[in-house]
């Protein structure tokens, strides 16, 4: 018995991985970890020496029906996919094969193989620009992004294929993951904040800040920045909830019920750093709303979802990985 992790090798499926890693140490042997990863964005030296590693894309429902076979997976945490809501704007279509017809062909591959438990890696950029100061899984989705709109119609294909098969499933819905579990585990993404600001840091540049004129306190975006190892517990949890076939509501919004404005960050990224700095101004980035906050009630509740990382120890723990990396 295993669960098959798509983008395991991936920053925050690295995380996934290693928590089931860990749960499976425990004394949780159901939760054996298998990758699938097409390396794509993410790293093969991310996945732990003995953990099986299947080079595939998830479009690929050939490769991934065998991997569920070979490794005898009963449930799948399911995080591939392109997640950049900006850069979505300008290739559509690309991040709906990657997201939409992703998930579809995962799902075709699950059911031939007899697999019927699965988590999807959602997130909050479903709401767009909610106009309540705190989300809930009951705020109107409106998504104001192609990325967005994939992870609900993502939502949806498992939606139906729980109504057509009996699928058991659960959306995890969260906004901005940063900081690292392991110091061989970082962001090197090219469009998040963390990454970007620690890289120009790191070579003697000024960070920049896109959109200063939002309707917030500071002008700067406002959102939920949550630890990469709190969120991928989460994940760990909802998977055993499915396994136990414990009761599970359709999405949970992992947030932090409060919130941090990027000007924030930025004050909070100098003072642990010791790199005293002041942002360079740029434009708004496309598809990037004003302020988006969620609660975290429902999944306390169900999943043991806790904030256990302040924003120093976010900040800490990501500059630690980077300068290892680097």
């Amino acid at each position: 018995m295993t669960w098959l992790v798509t983008g395991g090798a991936g920053y925050i499926g690295a995380h996934v991985v290693r928590a089931l890693l860990d749960a499976a140490r425990a004394g949780d042997e159901r939760l054996r970890p298998v990758v699938l990863d097409d390396l794509s964005s993410g790293y093969a030296a991310f996945v732990p020496d003995g953990v099986p590693f299947v080079r595939a894309s998830v479009v690929d429902t050939d490769a991934v029906r065998d991997a569920l076979v070979a490794h005898g997976v009963t449930g799948v945490v399911h995080l591939a996919g392109y997640k950049y809501a900006g850069v979505s704007v300008q290739r559509p279509l690309h991040t709906y094969e990657q997201n939409v017809t992703g998930t579809a062909h995962l799902l075709a591959a699950m059911t031939d193989a007899g697999v019927d438990r699965v988590v999807l890696s959602s997130s909050a950029a479903v709401y767009g620009s909610p106009d309540v100061d705190l989300v809930t899984e009951d705020t109107p989705t409106t998504p104001e992004s192609p990325y967005g709109e994939s992870k609900l119609v993502a939502e949806w294909l498992l939606r139906d294929q729980g109504v057509a098969t009996g699928l058991r499933h659960t959306s995890l819905r969260y906004f901005n993951v940063v900081g690292s579990g392991a110091e061989d585990l970082y962001d090197a993404s090219p469009h998040n904040l963390f990454p970007l600001v620690l890289d120009a840091l790191a070579s003697g540049r000024t960070p920049r800040v896109n959109g200063t004129d939002y309707p917030t306190p500071d002008g700067t975006c406002v959102r939920d920045y949550v630890h990469v190892a709190d969120l991928a517990l989460a994940h760990v949890e909802a998977a055993r909830a499915l396994a136990d076939d414990r009761p599970l509501d359709r999405v949970y919004n992992l947030g932090s019920g409060d919130g941090l404005s990027v000007a924030q960050i930025m004050t909070t990224i100098a003072r642990v750093t010791g790199i005293d700095f002041t942002p360079e101004r740029g434009p708004r980035r496309p598809g990037d709303p004003a302020r988006i906050v969620a609660s975290g009630e429902a999944a306390a509740r169900d999943l043991g979802w806790a904030m256990r990382h302040s924003p120093e120890q976010m900040v800490a723990s990501a500059w630690d990985a980077h300068r290892r990396a680097a």
